[in-house]
């Protein structure tokens, strides 16, 4: 394709250690060149056991969805690709396990998140109880370096939306989406909101390492591009 730059096209990575030698781009200058026609964002799916979490990602990805119950072992992810405002993003969407002996394995899958996504099941008073332990949970782990203004967003079913909306409201007016993950109702939209606000909150960050903090910057797009690698070679190794 034209304007894609050193062989980089469609997204994938035709040679990487070829083009670095041939182009003598530093593994930084070639993460920002990469950054800067496709992102990655990473999302974090919390709430209690048994709310839909993974039926809600089944949904987005795959684009089905199954009766049986299955409860998530630790953590797993899904990505997704779409394009937004003529930039190509992957959502890497992480399913954690709601179960709380689970809970201590927060901190290691947390790090690094450009958005979460709270879930909870409203006939089921206590998942929705419970938002607030995983709100403050998922602060205090990912220890984000804004934690008054990092992005939230509320998915729940289509009863008690009044209630929702007051709680969304205290917590700075997280969005909030009235879902279902087996009717295929509102996913996209709730999915597509949660990238862009994701992708908001991206461009703050590059916008405050670019003044204030090169070397944050440089170990942020370091890791962003050992996980575009990951996902392209994934890609290969699939196809």
């Amino acid at each position: 394709e034209k304007n894609k730059p050193f062989g980089y096209s469609s997204g994938r990575l035709t040679n990487l250690r070829q083009l670095l030698q041939t182009t003598h781009l530093s593994e930084f200058n070639f993460a920002v060149m990469l950054i800067s026609d496709r992102i990655l964002l990473k999302v974090i799916v919390l709430g209690d056991s048994g709310v839909g979490k993974t039926s809600l990602m089944n949904q987005y990805v795959y684009n089905k969805f199954s009766k049986q119950y299955k409860a998530t072992i630790g953590a797993d992810f899904v990505t997704k690709e779409l394009h937004i405002d003529d930039k190509l993003v992957t959502l890497q969407i992480w399913d954690t396990a709601g179960q709380e002996r689970f809970h201590s394995l927060g901190v290691a899958f947390y790090r690094g998140a450009d958005c979460c996504i709270l879930v909870y099941d409203v006939n089921i008073q206590k998942t929705f109880e419970t938002l607030q332990t995983w709100h403050e949970e998922f602060l205090k782990q990912a220890d984000p370096s804004e934690p008054e203004s990092f992005p939230f967003v509320l998915l729940g079913n289509k009863v008690s939306e009044k209630t929702a909306r007051e709680w969304c409201a205290l917590k700075g007016n997280i969005p909030y989406f009235e879902t279902s993950a087996k009717e295929n109702y509102n996913v996209d939209a709730a999915f597509l909101c949660v990238a862009k606000t994701a992708l908001a909150n991206e461009h703050e960050h590059q916008d405050v390492f670019s003044e204030n903090s090169n070397n944050n910057f440089r170990n942020r797009a370091r890791k962003k591009l050992c996980l575009l690698i990951s996902l392209e070679f994934n890609k290969d190794f699939q196809t």
